[in-house]
């Protein structure tokens, strides 16, 4: 078993703060809006994996930080963290990282709200696999870091868009960088509520507090009624994507 004293201040990427059994997960990058990268590549399966040891842990929130949830977006071809062929050493931990992070998130035994506090450019699947998400009407979303940035958008995306949007608009999405703004994502069915940005931590908070005054064998037998559909098609499908996309990066030029 996790405690919280032993986790909240391992992550660089993650601030954690908990109140009557809520935890706040609050993502960044020095303390501004979250650049992804191979640390936070690295923390939030960890994270994931302490926050769902710790029974202590009633409710997630999983926000983000500043004017966007996560970033930097990518704007062409050319990937800015793989420029070239990786090393066997990365893949492998690309593919174990990549693995444990969703399938982590998904094993935390407890309700997780999003609360999407601007664009998600980057691996906004993680938000919206979450049981209730609430998005501010400056959030968007998009998989900019993917195909149209140059890589398989194996790592989850081919999973969770499919499931939430249907399988042609997903291909549609995922192959042409679509941005959904916040109000068009709610109208999708991807975003359960979308509230102005002074409003959405609130409401986040409100709703964690009523789930927590709820029996916790409840809370806790109905988060895994509600996630077992997604984690087996995350475990069907999440490995075969995830080799694919290493497989891609193999026909790059050598560093």
């Amino acid at each position: 078993m996790s405690e919280l004293s032993e986790y909240a201040g391992k992550y660089q990427t993650i601030k954690m703060e908990r109140r009557n059994g809520v935890l706040q997960m609050t993502l960044h990058t020095d303390g501004g809006s979250l650049q992804w990268g191979l640390l936070p590549h690295r923390e939030l399966p960890q994270a994931f994996h302490d926050v769902g040891n710790d029974h202590e842990n009633k409710v997630i929130i999983f926000t983000g930080t500043g004017a966007e949830f996560s970033g930097p977006r990518v704007t062409n071809t050319g990937h800015p963290l793989f420029p070239t062929r990786p090393s066997v050493e990365v893949v492998e931990r690309l593919l174990t990282e990549g693995k444990q992070g969703l399938m982590n998130f998904l094993d935390i035994g407890v309700p997780i709200i999003s609360a999407v506090n601007g664009p998600a450019w980057r691996h906004s699947e993680l938000p919206l696999l979450a049981d209730i998400v609430l998005a501010a009407d400056t959030a968007q979303f998009q998989d900019s870091a993917h195909f149209t940035g140059g890589l398989v958008p194996g790592d989850g995306m081919h999973v969770v868009y499919p499931l939430l949007l249907g399988v042609n608009r997903a291909r549609y999405f995922l192959l042409t960088g679509q941005t959904l703004d916040a109000n068009k994502a709610h109208e999708l069915g991807l975003v359960a509520e979308v509230l102005p940005p002074d409003q959405l931590m609130a409401r986040a908070w409100t709703l964690a507090e009523e789930i927590v005054k709820r029996p916790t064998m409840l809370v806790r037998a109905t988060r895994a009624v509600l996630t077992e559909h997604i984690k087996r098609h995350m475990q069907g499908l999440l490995g075969f994507g995830l080799y694919a996309e290493m497989l891609a990066l193999m026909d790059r030029p050598s560093a």
